[in-house]
């Protein structure tokens, strides 16, 4: 069972985080990767503590919303999928949303992302979310930098709005290196099962590491808050970075395992006469 960690308090501007960036963790130095066996093993054990949590946040009506950011192949949707392979669609949703609609555009620009905020008994996962505008928007000139400097200053406040409102709201910077996001965008390049993930826009932002950087840096600067703070995971082993951004969603989650009773399968009712030989249907080939 995981236990519940209050909160310490996080400095607004957002030091600490960039202390972290550059060395690492506590400057502790990169551990082997990850071996599959021991990385499965530790998943399914975390697996089972994620339905824990997704019961309680049914039964108690909790509302959670995760977002994740971070550089270009950093393992975003990795981890994501990793999330949510063994709970329910119903209670945990996530969220990519597509570029704006020329209405959407009109709005004020977080309105868009308001709807799917989460009521009673829902997690949202966001794959990407409202801090596009600080990130890929700035660099890629998308946005003036008035509208950044305003999305900036202003969304401290809608965020403590959402977290008043009841929202256990988490935001989950991914970091790579240099060297780690070049070798997966040239995996990316060489393999046909990954080609579909090399978009035009990641060789831009392959090209504009540094402008990323600085935009990230204003971003936690101006947006790393008490009542929403950035975690910053660190990604070059993708097992560990899994494994660490489950575990620490899960001491975030104030939630207890619900007992279950005994349950036991009912006797399957007899036949009497069905007979399915009579039956004609397509069945696929069967190669393997």
């Amino acid at each position: 069972m995981a236990k519940h960690h209050t909160k310490t308090d996080h400095r607004a501007d957002g030091a600490g985080l960039l202390a972290e960036l550059d060395s690492g963790p506590d400057g502790v130095k990169p551990q082997p990767l990850m071996k599959r066996k021991e990385y499965l093993r530790e998943l399914r054990r975390l697996h089972g503590e994620l339905v824990a949590m997704q019961e309680w946040v049914k039964s108690t009506g909790a509302k959670v919303c995760i977002l994740f950011e971070g550089r270009d192949t950093a393992g975003k949707g990795g981890t994501i999928k990793a999330i949510t392979e063994r709970v329910s669609p119903r209670t945990f949703r996530v969220l990519a949303l597509p570029a704006p609609t020329e209405r959407e555009r009109s709005q004020m620009y977080l309105q868009r992302y308001l709807p799917h905020l989460p009521g009673a008994g829902d997690v949202v996962i966001f794959d990407r979310s409202w801090y596009n505008r600080a990130g890929v928007e700035r660099v890629m000139g998308f946005c003036t930098d008035e509208q950044v400097d305003q999305f900036l200053r202003f969304t401290p406040a809608v965020e403590q709005t959402i977290v008043d409102s009841g929202v256990i709201l988490l935001k989950y910077w991914l970091e790579v290196s240099p060297e780690e996001q070049t070798r997966r965008l040239e995996s990316r390049i060489n393999d046909p099962r990954k080609v579909w993930k090399l978009s035009d826009l990641d060789l831009l932002s392959y090209s504009r590491w540094y402008d990323y950087a600085r935009a990230r840096d204003a971003m936690f600067r101006a947006t790393d808050t008490a009542w929403a703070p950035w975690y910053v995971v660190h990604s070059d082993d993708k097992k560990r970075a899994r494994l660490n951004v489950i575990s620490h969603l899960l001491s975030q989650i104030p939630y207890t395992p619900l007992e279950h009773g005994d349950v036991v399968l009912p006797k399957r009712q007899k036949a009497h006469g069905y007979d399915s030989d009579h039956l004609m249907v397509r069945h696929i080939p069967t190669p393997y």
